[in-house]
């Protein structure tokens, strides 16, 4: 297989690139000018400046306002198990998003009624503009903003029972599986879809990052007899996290 002649920025964007990665261009450390790159690579400014634009889309450099371009700290990614098991007694969400039996963490949450889009309708299997419960979710590890969580339910299921609010009534905070069970809804299946995508502004305000980081999305959907009763978005930034899952064999 041929891939052709790199293009010159690239070719520079990868030198430098493995000057950060290997640690001769540590954290903190101010990146080459522009000047400096053009002369010490033998390019036009153009060059320069398209490599620096490539180093900056990748997150491995920052620009620091009247300063310059700086190598970003590179946080090493931890693991994020996920899985099908469930302890006895409910689960709590963040427990609920984490197969981590020893995880711990906080979150924030807040529902209001809405009407579903296409998209969420399709996904619910019911009509858009249907009524659903629409629950959003921050949670945070040690304090530090860690994932965002979107989940929807039809009120067709949930309206005017105990369990329409998830974090209220009786069984608020203890789980899709146990909070349906309350009203005879027996889950017994979930799916789940992972994807990539550039984090939205609003998204990465809060889970911290740059413009154009990725973020790992998690379409989750609990099924009952084959009818979805809630499905989620779980938004994961790429560069601090692995999703990491434990499926049984049967």
């Amino acid at each position: 297989m041929t891939f052709g002649e790199q293009p010159a920025y690239l070719r520079v964007a990868g030198d430098l690139r493995k000057k950060i990665v290997e640690g001769s261009l540590p954290p903190h450390t101010r990146l080459p000018s522009q000047a400096r790159i053009r002369q010490e690579y033998g390019v036009s400014d153009t060059v320069a400046l398209e490599a620096r634009k490539v180093l900056m889309a990748e997150g491995l450099v920052e620009g620091r306002s009247g300063s310059g371009t700086y190598v970003r700290e590179r946080p090493v990614p931890r693991r994020l198990a996920r899985s099908g098991f469930r302890p006895d007694g409910g689960a709590t969400p963040f427990r609920q998003e984490q197969a981590d039996v020893t995880a711990r963490g906080t979150w924030e949450s807040r529902s209001e009624q809405a009407e579903a889009s296409g998209v969420i309708a399709e996904r619910l299997g019911v009509r858009a503009g249907d009524r659903v419960m629409c629950t959003k979710y921050l949670f945070r590890d040690a304090g530090e903003p860690m994932m965002l969580s979107t989940s929807w339910e039809p009120l067709a299921v949930t309206g005017r029972t105990p369990v329409m609010l998830p974090e209220e009534g009786p069984l608020g905070g203890m789980g899709v599986v146990e909070r349906m069970r309350a009203i005879d809804v027996i889950v017994d299946n979930v799916t789940e879809e992972v994807g990539a995508r550039p984090g939205l502004a609003e998204e990465l305000h809060v889970l911290g990052g740059v413009p154009g980081h990725v973020v790992i999305v998690v379409q989750r959907t609990f099924y009952a007899s084959g009818r979805p009763v809630e499905t989620a978005d779980v938004v994961i930034p790429a560069d601090r996290y692995r999703v990491s899952y434990h499926l049984p064999v049967k």
